[in-house]
């Protein structure tokens, strides 16, 4: 798992647009494939049964310990890992995400960008324009200015009106009924919140001041899964997922004394071998982390998110051959993985197998370009190679999804130097420097 200040957009100048990251990008992202893949494993029935594309909607993790999670676009759905550390049981954390598709399948969002334009005549909201580089994924000056004055404006947006909370209630229910899934999950979550709208909005967790909550919606919700409920069992596959994300995410993000207290908490056995690897490992005890997610790999041998791990125990312990050959299992069994790609490359990169590196670290961005850790890996194993230019372009790119547009157009203009005029890369320079030259026109 790395922590990542980084946002996904859909291209290089959309991100000019796009006002809202600053509330992910603030505190940063959580990526690691195991973690996505089993929150994707968890959402797809949900987003089939409301009319979204599973391979579309990606699942990512907010660095923050509260409770929230949101939408602010139609292809992300954001969870704080602190949400999902609370959650107790599989089909809790699927009403979550079965709320937050129905805000994307209802056009909730869709119609508050329409409504962009007006939104930015609202007081303060020029200091948000000014800020908007920042917005895919911001360095230490904004997360200052995040607390300024469009703070305000990113919370009117995130907050939905009672009536978007009702339509979107309604239909999560309805989306776990079609996809087997116990809506009684979606009402215990809110459970959790009951009573927090008689706080003070300070003392409130963030869910509930973006998802406005009353004593109506409460049994307007209940009404709903007594319609819809029966039925629905525990699906094996979604409860050992619910355990695994949650497992491996609280072993990260928790004491390693808390997790290795609790490693008998989780019924499978894998995944209690994976909580003690990682617990183990950021001890530093290596030799029991390794014997660990070696136990785990024996029961899973397949499981290309066990030999990712064991691929960075072993990198971040500097057995730097060893994590090639672990990497390298992990992509013949998840070769079209980005994560997986990305540890593989930075890997070969150290291990001075530039052209490798760069050959892996490409196939990664042409999957998703959004990952500055491997961005900034594969700018240096162009650069170790020669290429130049596209180490400039790569460095460009990796800087604006970052938010620094002002180094992001030095290195863009430097590319342009060196690359073929009208070639792809080329192309690519042009796209930062637009994006640039957009931003510093709203400041």
């Amino acid at each position: 798992m790395r922590f990542q200040r980084g946002f996904r957009l859909a291209s290089i100048p959309a991100f000019v647009f796009c006002l809202f990251a600053q509330t992910a990008s603030a505190q940063g992202l959580l990526r690691d494939a195991d973690i996505e893949y089993g929150l994707k494993q968890l959402a797809a029935p949900l987003l089939s049964a409301a009319g979204l594309s599973p391979s579309r909607v990606k699942m990512l993790v907010v660095n923050d310990s509260s409770l929230n999670a949101f939408v602010i676009g139609t292809d992300a759905i954001f969870v704080n890992y602190g949400l999902i550390n609370r959650m107790e049981s599989a089909a809790m954390l699927q009403g979550v995400i079965a709320h937050e598709a129905a805000h994307i399948a209802n056009g909730h969002i869709t119609r508050r960008m329409n409504n962009l334009a007006a939104a930015r005549t609202a007081a303060g909201f020029g200091a948000a324009m000014a800020a908007v580089a920042a917005a895919a994924g911001a360095g230490e000056a904004a997360g200052g200015i995040l607390l300024g004055t469009q703070s305000s404006a990113m919370n009117r947006f995130l907050r939905h009106t009672r009536a978007e909370e009702a339509s979107a209630d309604q239909s999560a229910v309805r989306y776990m009924r079609s996809a087997g899934v116990d809506p009684q999950g979606m009402s215990d979550v809110l459970q959790i919140f009951r009573g927090q709208e008689l706080l003070a909005e300070t003392r409130q967790d963030p869910y509930t001041r973006s998802h406005p909550f009353s004593r109506d919606r409460m049994r307007a919700l209940e009404g709903y899964v007594a319609a819809y409920s029966g039925g629905a069992t525990a699906e094996p596959t979604a409860a050992y997922w619910f355990e695994r994300v949650k497992g491996k995410l609280s072993a990260y993000t928790r004491s390693p004394k808390w997790t290795l207290r609790r490693l008998k908490d989780s019924p499978y056995q894998d995944v209690r071998l994976l909580r003690e690897a990682v617990a183990q490992h950021r001890q530093s005890r290596t030799k029991e982390a390794l014997r660990a997610i070696d136990a785990a790999v024996a029961l899973r041998p397949n499981d290309p998110f066990l030999h990712d791990q064991r691929g960075q125990i072993l990198l971040e312990t500097r057995n730097f051959g060893a994590a090639i050959s672990a990497y390298g299992r992990a992509v013949q069994l998840a070769p079209n993985d980005p994560l997986i790609l990305s540890g593989y490359g930075r890997a070969l990169l150290i291990g001075d197998r530039f052209k490798e590196a760069q050959q892996v670290l490409e196939k990664a961005r042409t999957i998703d370009f959004r990952d500055g850790t491997m961005l900034r890996d594969l700018s240096v194993a162009y650069a170790r190679l020669g290429q130049n230019g596209m180490a400039s372009v790569v460095t460009a790119e990796r800087y604006a999804i970052s938010g620094r547009l002002n180094d992001a157009a030095i290195h863009a203009k430097r590319a342009s130097g060196l690359l073929p005029e009208g070639s792809g890369p080329w192309q690519r320079a042009q796209d930062v420097l637009i994006a640039a030259e957009r931003a510093a026109k709203r400041r």
